[in-house]
């Protein structure tokens, strides 16, 4: 009998120590991303977690089949099941903890639990399926939570004024749309950098009413 693997070193338990939160950090905002099927929420947290970010990507199975939405999706094989976590530190001080949600309308009943604490949210859009954003700002703007909205960058994806963007999502002027490329980290963390002055100048404007 080999007796080997008793022998080898112990595996580390706990997070990891570059995962550790910096000695520096003096507060932390949740923030949650959302938008329809297939946007690229769980690209943008990978890609500007300083952390391994969590997954909880399935595989798409027949139970989607005829109830999500995977029109202009062709290729896409997995899916969230519950949530996307990362996070991001702004500057020496203020930490950013990042939650995905998902898409489908299947999975909403998990948003009461991501959007409880959350500061602010940035609304993930793709121009080739518009439709898929309405309910989402709905749900938003019926919770009370403040939101930029950021249309990410898909190939041949139809480019359009941000002011008919606006239009079309009927979103009120003094919220930020930006452009971005999820993949890039750069232009991910532009993206909450926005969110971050949008919920700071919404705070001055309280605080002088």
């Amino acid at each position: 009998m080999d007796f080997r693997s008793s022998e080898q070193a112990p595996v580390a338990v706990g997070p990891r120590s570059e995962d550790a939160l910096p000695q520096t950090a003096a507060a932390a905002v949740k923030v949650v991303i959302v938008g329809g099927f297939g946007v690229g929420k769980t690209t943008l947290v990978g890609s500007v977690s300083e952390i391994r970010p969590l997954t909880t990507e399935e595989t798409m199975t027949q139970a989607g089949a005829g109830v999500d939405d995977t029109r202009g999706l062709a290729g896409k094989t997995s899916t969230t099941v519950a949530m996307d976590f990362g996070r991001i530190s702004i500057n020496e001080e203020l930490v950013l903890y990042l939650f995905g949600t998902p898409g489908q309308e299947r999975f909403w009943f998990l948003w009461r639990g991501l959007f409880e604490g959350a500061l602010g949210a940035v609304v993930l859009v793709d121009t080739r399926r518009l439709e898929v954003s309405f309910d989402v700002i709905g749900r938003l703007e019926e919770r009370g939570v403040p939101f930029v909205v950021a249309v990410n960058s898909f190939p041949q994806a139809p480019s359009y004024p941000v002011q008919e963007l606006r239009g079309a999502l009927d979103l009120p002027d003094d919220v930020p749309i930006v452009l971005c490329d999820v993949r890039q980290r750069a232009s991910s963390r532009d993206v909450l950098m926005t969110l971050m002055r949008y919920l700071q100048s919404l705070a001055t404007t309280q605080g002088a009413s």
